[in-house]
């Protein structure tokens, strides 16, 4: 640190008198007070005059009295700077540091402390000291970038704030570079590569940024995002930023707390501002921050009530790296009014169509009609799997909610494209969630909610269970016991594709058995619909018991074919089938065993919701 020896004036020593911080020479009186805000100093004229030429041009308009009063209005640093200064006209030594070198330069700079007046004057001394000393320290930049906070917009206007800016860009860029060299290393073939470690050597800068007020931070990232640090280090800083301003004052970033706040008492708009600010200084790379940390930041906008620019950018990140967010990520509690459903649906509905809008720009760019290289890619078969999955569990989440509206409901479902569910069980689920938490939808309502399902995508336990669900609507009933009789009979002709069945034609009647007939009654109509019903779910019985009595004749086959020569077991095999019969009507007898059977069965699934 600089120590600066000032030469004493030829008078008696000064000392400081409490309470009313005056200074005073114990052998000459005073002949000028200075008020300034926090003290009255009473001191003399020619050590002032000689190096301020601010108080020079005061004392000239009070010649006429013998002891003049002069008020320094807004003097930056209030009394504690002026005492500094001074103390530097009186020629008393003390130290330059960081912590007091901003308050130099605007109090030198307010009382016109410059070389016109004397040479080496304090405003030298502060700036020679902020260029030799603070930019060449990181530390040192970041505490002076402190002291200027509440020294704005002087400290601004002279260039404080910008040299320790530009200075922490360019060290934080510098010793990243080095700390990359010194991560290379030669792999075993001989190639040049960097090694991985968990955190980088050149990223210690983050815990210091992390003290600055917000406005001055984001200056201090803009400045190093421009100066090309790395978007993995900009991002870890704003997490730990975030972290500090955020969670230790409310719990917008815990998803499991959904206690609701009152904003006006319990928020104010530093967070706000913190929130809009952090949004805008994200990096535009993927993965730079954790999606739980965009999820936090989301939930802390919509609390909030930040800017709608700064909820749909967070909106468009997340539905760009939607595959990667967990159920809870998705649980945004709402905020808005009394009535409204436990979570935020329309939030995450935009996340959603924001997901499945890639699908449709990577469409455009092949067709040629955008060519802009910001376009989000097409979501992969893999993304969209885990998304259907991470939706459907959504769904059954929140379908419990009385408040929850059908249309929003079926928009959440609707909102991705329809080859994204390979298999629907867990979209059935949530559905069935909804009408048992809804029991007073109508028919209609139901046959629109189940228009959603394609039964034909459930698996085999999903369809039994939709098959005795008494909640869905009949018609939904009918289409699973159809093609639950697909499914049974597809898998018999794959066990024994050389038999040569009865058509498929015979039972395409039965594809159209849902639709209502516009010539019968009401009545006849949902008659007709039962006597389906009834019929399709023996149909069903018997087949599953001629599949189980296939697959153990396909066991025998096996074995008998290791004893005995092919031919012989052929013949008795052909007798077996014929006694078989595996499509023709049982007596009512054979039949009642296998569907009761059929119903422990199904009743396993019925259980389990």
């Amino acid at each position: 640190m600089d120590k600066h020896h000032h030469q004493q004036l030829p008078l008696a020593k000064c000392s400081r008198q409490q309470p009313c911080s005056e200074w005073v020479f114990r052998d000459v009186p005073s002949d000028i007070t200075i008020e300034v805000d926090g003290g009255t100093f009473s001191l003399h004229k020619f050590p002032l005059v000689s190096r301020s030429g601010r108080i020079r041009k005061l004392v000239a308009e009070h010649r006429d009295s013998d002891i003049s009063r002069v008020e320094l209005l807004s003097l930056p640093g209030g009394s504690e700077s002026f005492e500094l200064a001074a103390k530097f006209c009186y020629g008393i030594n003390f130290e330059i540091t960081a912590a007091n070198v901003a308050q130099l330069c605007c109090v030198s700079d307010y009382l016109e402390m410059t070389e016109e007046f004397s040479k080496n004057n304090l405003g030298t001394r502060a700036e020679e000291y902020l260029e030799s000393v603070v930019c060449k320290n990181l530390e040192m930049c970041v505490e002076v970038l402190q002291q200027c906070e509440n020294l704005l917009p002087l400290a601004d206007e002279l260039k404080i704030v910008s040299h320790c800016i530009d200075a922490i860009a360019s060290k934080a860029c510098v010793e990243q570079i080095a700390s990359s060299f010194s991560r290379l290393e030669y792999s075993s073939s001989g190639r040049l590569h960097m090694s991985r470690q968990a955190k980088c050597e050149g990223d210690w800068w983050i815990e210091d940024l992390s003290v600055l007020r917000i406005d001055l931070y984001q200056r201090v990232i803009t400045a190093m995002k421009c100066r090309g640090v790395r978007s993995e280090s900009i991002g870890a800083s704003l997490v730990n930023y975030a972290q500090k301003e955020l969670t230790k004052k409310c719990s917008l970033w815990n998803p499991s707390n959904q206690q609701k706040v009152d904003l006006l008492s319990g928020l104010n708009g530093h967070e706000r501002l913190v929130v809009e600010a952090i949004v805008s200084l994200l990096p535009i790379e993927k993965f730079a921050v954790p999606i739980t940390f965009l999820f936090g930041l989301l939930r802390s906008a919509v609390m909030l009530d930040c800017t709608v620019a700064c909820r749909l950018d967070l909106e468009r990140r997340i539905g760009s790296q939607l595959d990667i967010a967990t159920l809870d990520d998705l649980l945004i509690p709402s905020f808005r009014h009394a009535n409204d459903t436990l979570f935020d649906v329309d939030t995450v509905q935009r996340i959603l169509v924001n997901f499945s809008q890639q699908d449709d720009s990577e469409e455009e760019m092949e067709d040629g009609s955008v060519f802009d290289s910001d376009s989000p890619p097409s979501p992969s078969q893999s993304a969209l799997s885990k998304v259907s999955k991470l939706v459907d569990n959504y769904l059954a989440e929140i379908a419990p909610d009385a408040n929850l509206k059908l249309n929003k409901f079926i928009a959440i479902a609707e909102s991705l494209p329809t080859h994204a569910r390979t298999i629907q069980d867990g979209l059935y689920r949530a559905i069935d969630v909804y009408l048992k938490a809804h029991q007073g939808l109508s028919d209609p309502d139901r046959g629109k909610l189940c228009k959603l399902i394609d039964f034909q995508k459930l698996s085999q336990e999903a369809g039994a269970h939709a098959a005795q669900n008494e909640r869905l609507p009949l018609q939904s009933v009918v289409q699973v016991l159809y093609f639950e009789q697909l499914r049974l009979r597809n898998a018999l002709f794959c066990s024994y594709p050389d038999d040569d069945p009865k058509p498929m034609h015979h039972q395409s009647w039965r594809i159209s058995s849902g639709a209502l007939s516009a010539a019968m009654s009401p009545r006849d109509n949902y008659a007709s619909l039962r006597r389906e019903n009834r019929e399709l779910k023996l149909e069903l019985a018997r087949l599953r018991m001629r599949l189980n009595d296939l697959e153990k004749d396909h066991v025998c086959m096996k074995k008998s074919m290791e004893r005995t020569n092919s031919h012989k077991f052929m013949s008795s095999f052909s007798k077996k089938m014929i006694k078989l019969n595996l499509f023709g009507h049982s007596s009512s007898k054979e039949s009642s065993s296998p569907s009761k059977q059929s119903q422990r069965t199904d009743s396993k699934l019925t259980e389990r919701t």
